[in-house]
This record gives structure tokens, sequence and C-alpha cells, in this order.
């Protein structure tokens, strides 16, 4: 009996029975092929060719939309900045032009990243407005809750975004989780002395979703920053947009 898989599509060559892809694995190994240098012609054109409520079945937690989206942005910007590094002059442009087609759609870095990953939020809110009119392909894919660590896994091809990971639905929480700790471990300056703690810009652009000042030292704190009990005054550190690719994590999990 002869079987072909192809992008987790399995045809049996005796029955003649296709199995659906599996749109996760195809994200991971879309990745993959962004990180080794692998054509990606193939996976694009199965995203754009997706049909839409197929991949919304397959999408139907946070869990799974995380893994998906994350992948998929984080490809992307590989992809297209490889290509053409110089979209990256006019960072603006760069995030705000579709350039991706996913079940038909034309989606820009922000619709994935805004849209999708942060509930229908306005960008330039510090995360305390959403849309008033979301479409409809982000209202059927976007995820059901906001989670902030989205912020400590997306890579916008910048030297102070965080590295990139596999991300899988299985270990999501974990992986974030672990995301969140090295991220803010290599960024983090804290002075007892001066009683203050320096944070990432990325905080200070999203404040609302880390939950304010409040909410961004209470998770300083449960990831063993800074010493518990304390409340030091929070200053944002300056981003470097220095473009900056091929920056993966060298495992997994950790």
């Amino acid at each position: 009996m002869l079987l072909f898989i192809l992008f987790g599509v399995s045809v049996n060559a005796q029955t003649k029975k296709v199995k659906a892809t599996d749109y996760i694995k195809l994200s991971q190994n879309f990745l993959y092929a962004a990180k080794t240098g692998d054509s990606t012609a193939a996976f694009i054109d199965t995203l754009k060719n997706s049909n839409p409520n197929i991949l919304a079945e397959q999408l139907n937690n946070d869990h799974k939309k995380l893994a998906f989206w994350l992948n998929l942005y984080n490809g992307f910007t590989q992809v297209i900045l490889k290509k053409d590094p110089d979209q990256y002059k006019t960072r603006g442009s760069f995030f705000s032009s579709k350039q991706i087609y996913i079940a038909g759609q034309e989606l820009s870095l922000d619709l994935i990243e805004h849209g999708i990953l942060r509930h229908s939020k306005v960008k330039w809110s510090e995360g305390y407005l959403g849309k008033l009119f979301p479409s409809g392909f982000e209202k059927k894919f976007r995820v059901a809750k906001l989670d902030y660590r989205i912020h400590f896994a997306l890579n916008c091809g910048a030297k102070s975004c965080p590295p990139i990971a596999f991300y899988e639905p299985e270990q999501i929480d974990k992986q974030l989780n672990v995301a969140v700790k090295t991220y803010l471990k290599g960024e983090v300056t804290y002075s007892k002395a001066a009683n203050t703690v320096e944070v990432p810009a990325l905080m200070g652009w999203f404040r609302h979703d880390f939950g304010g000042r409040k909410g961004m030292l209470e998770i300083l704190i449960s990831n063993k920053i800074i010493p518990e009990g304390t409340k030091p005054t929070i200053h944002f550190k300056k981003y470097d947009w220095s473009l900056y690719l091929n920056n993966y994590k060298s495992e997994n999990n950790g």
C-alpha cells in the first residue's frame, strides 16, 4: 500500500481518501523552513488556498490559535525580510502592508498581532482601546482572551525582539512561561539602592495588556526578576530597532 504525506496531508493510494491538512503542523514546518532557508513557497501556497471553515475547525481553542498565529507571524517576518530587507527602512509600512495570504484573505503583520493575537486591539493605545469594527475574519480567528505573554514570543525582526521558538498547542503554556522569564532576565535592570527597575519598551507600549504598573510588578516578582515585597519605580528602556534576523532559540522549551 502506497502512502504519500505532505504538510500533514495523507493520501491513501488504495482508498483514495484524503486527510485534511494539519495547519498547526504546517505552521511549524513553515517556520522551520524559514529558519533553514529551505523553500517556503509550497507552505505559503497551501495557507493562501486553505479553506477558512476547516482552518477555523482546527483552531478551536486559544492554545491552538496562539501556536498557529505565533508561528506564522514569526515565519513570515523572517521570509519577507530575508527576501527584501529594505522593507525594514519604513517599518510602519512593513507592518501594516497586506502581503500575507491566509484562507483567501490578505493580512498584515499588524492584523495578526493586534487583530488576532491581541483580540482586536488598537495598535497605538497602550492596550486600552479595542477596535470598533473588527473584520469578520478577525472575529472568526482571534483569541478569546488576550494573553500578555505573546509580547515575549513575537519577533518583528528587531534586535530587541524576543528569540523565536516553535510553538505547539500541547506545550504552549510552558513555552510562553519560559519565553517570559528568559526575556525578562535578559532585559530587566533592577536597582535596589535607587529602588528603580528598567523594563523592556514593549511593556510600556502595551501597558494595559500587562495590567498596568501594578501588573508589571506582579509579573516581575512572580518570575523572580525583582524581590518579593518591593515596589520600585518603573522606567522603560529604549528599543533597539536594528534589523536582526535568524534569532532562534537553541531549544524549543528552554
